[in-house]
């Protein structure tokens, strides 16, 4: 990791933030900073996924993020207020009885979206390993990394009331995984400069379920639970533009090409750094669904 942006972390969370920190604001300490951003970049409890000191062992990937949220912060971007919310209901310590209570489970027969057990971990850690599945990712990923991807996805319920839900498949069991996800990163595209703002639609499925409309059917079960019970005005998705199968279930879902972008997370020259941005609002949702 550069030591530039060792340095840029450490001169953000220990003076920039603190001497900026506004009486509105819930914390005023530099350790306190660093605790809301880096569990915002986690979406977990930081010392869960990042070994101590976070400066040291965060991921190129990872610090960069975390700067874009101090960054956003600073910029009035970011809601601080919030983001303190966020992080304390991360670690438990927040009771989110505001939040319409998520459902157990969602749609029935072959195809069913429900909330995470401790035995999906071994079925993503297999998916995660596939190099096929992953083909339109960065890398695959490692047991570790799926364990504490399957941890954050079901914190997300408790936390924002929605997450990617696991998705049961008929003869298959755990298949992989559909939802929402909150966008905590800020991101080149309109509206993506306000980390926490956007809501995007995710999916990955193992390989046995591929050919079989369940990605489709997964995510219009999902939109409907956003737009319905969770009342969001707006849901995105993006992709590599070189991603064709990801692309087409976007238009199935009536989502609309927006705009191209270049993936924060990849550098210059990488074949996946070239993205499309697809938008639905609850509105075309609606309309689409009614025949109107």
């Amino acid at each position: 990791m550069p030591e530039a942006e060792r340095g840029r972390w450490r001169d953000l969370v220990e003076r920039r933030l603190p001497a900026a920190a506004r009486p509105d604001w819930p914390v005023r300490l530099d350790h306190c900073f660093a605790r809301i951003l880096l569990d915002n970049t986690c979406g977990a409890p930081w010392r869960e996924t990042v070994a101590a000191p976070a400066w040291a062992n965060l991921s190129p990937d990872q610090l960069a993020c975390a700067i874009g949220l101090g960054e956003a912060v600073l910029a009035g971007q970011a809601d601080l207020a919030a983001l303190n919310r966020r992080s304390l209901a991360l670690r438990g310590k927040l009771r989110t009885s505001a939040l319409t209570a998520p459902p157990e489970r969602l749609g029935d027969g072959d195809c069913v979206l429900r909330r995470w057990r401790p035995d999906d971990t071994d079925g993503l850690a297999a998916l995660n390993a596939d190099p096929e599945v992953m083909r339109h990712f960065p890398a695959i990923r490692d047991a570790d990394a799926s364990r504490a991807e399957a941890r954050a996805c079901e914190r997300r319920f408790a936390v924002d009331g929605f997450g990617p839900w696991a998705v049961e498949a008929a003869g298959l069991g755990f298949a992989g995984l559909v939802g929402g996800a909150r966008l905590m990163r800020v991101m080149p595209f309109a509206g993506g400069e306000r980390p926490g703002e956007s809501v995007e639609i995710v999916w990955r499925l193992a390989r046995a379920a591929w050919g079989r409309g369940i990605a489709t059917r997964a995510a219009e079960r999902a939109l409907g639970d956003l737009f319905g019970r969770c009342g969001l005005s707006e849901v995105i998705a993006f992709t590599a533009e070189v991603n064709a199968p990801s692309r087409r279930v976007m238009e199935r879902l009536g989502m609309r090409a927006a705009e191209r972008f270049s993936h924060p997370a990849l550098p210059l020259g990488h074949p996946l750094r070239a993205h499309l941005l697809y938008r639905l609002s609850a509105e075309s949702y609606a309309s689409e669904r009614s025949g109107a």
